[in-house]
């Protein structure tokens, strides 16, 4: 079968301003990137020139590279920044992804709709991964810290809690108003949570840092970019963070 692809002819240079989609696009055609932020750190040795981070990116420096897409997310880029990149001319792209279905659809927008690209191999194989991923059994309450000074945990409607729901993890904050709470660590520890998940960032919790927080509390140390990035990591996140989960006696 020929893979789809746009009837978009695809474009010749495109930033990213988002590192889970830096590596999409890497993975797929490599030689479309020519900007990335800071903290695109995926696919290691990336050769494109670096414009800042995502909160602060070098606008100036984005329109100078003359991008034909500049490819963006509503939660980690702010409307200010993308606001300027269009008043310079330039075509922003912005996805949204709360969901792992959401996920693979704002994929493919972006790599075959957007950069006018076949479709990769490498998308239908995460959603293969994760097409029989159910949970063992009860799902287990959680507390998911992703900050501290101050704590700041998963709320309601992220990537996140999805990804961990389907794997058997009940996000204690689920219904928060907020998508990402601040909340006392004395009100963590008593919210009725049986495991507290830990990723590596955006914080880098370790075995010395975050589990002491969490006296009597198992706590299943995780990747963060298993958790929270979409693209090729997708492929291997269900295996990855189930066996994170079960080294935590979950």
């Amino acid at each position: 079968m020929v893979p789809h692809r746009s009837s978009r002819p695809a474009v010749r240079r495109v930033v990213s301003l988002v590192p889970s989609l830096t590596e999409a696009v890497a993975a797929t055609e490599p030689g479309l990137l020519v900007g990335a932020t800071d903290w695109c750190d995926h696919p290691a040795g990336l050769g494109v020139v670096r414009i800042g981070g995502t909160k602060n990116p070098d606008t100036a420096r984005i329109a100078a590279l003359a991008p034909d897409l500049v490819i963006a997310n509503e939660e980690e880029n702010r409307a200010p920044d993308l606001g300027a990149l269009r008043a310079a001319g330039l075509d922003v792209l912005v996805t949204e992804v709360r969901t792992l279905p959401q996920a693979f659809t704002e994929l493919e927008r972006v790599l075959v709709r957007g950069c006018g690209l076949a479709r990769p191999a490498w998308l239908a194989d995460a959603e293969d991964a994760w097409r029989d991923v159910r949970a063992a059994g009860p799902a287990v309450p959680a507390v998911v810290p992703v900050w501290r000074r101050p704590w700041m945990v998963l709320g309601r409607d992220t990537f996140a809690g999805d990804l961990l729901a389907r794997l058997g993890v009940a996000n204690v904050h689920a219904g928060h108003p907020e998508r990402y709470p601040r909340i006392p660590l004395g009100e963590l520890n008593a919210c009725g949570a049986e495991l507290a998940v830990l990723p590596d960032e955006p914080y880098r919790f370790t075995h010395d840092d975050g589990p002491e927080s969490f006296p009597g509390l198992p706590c299943a140390l995780v990747s963060g970019r298993h958790l929270t990035w979409y693209g090729p990591s997708l492929t291997e996140a269900a295996a990855v963070l189930g066996a994170a989960l079960r080294a935590a006696g979950r």
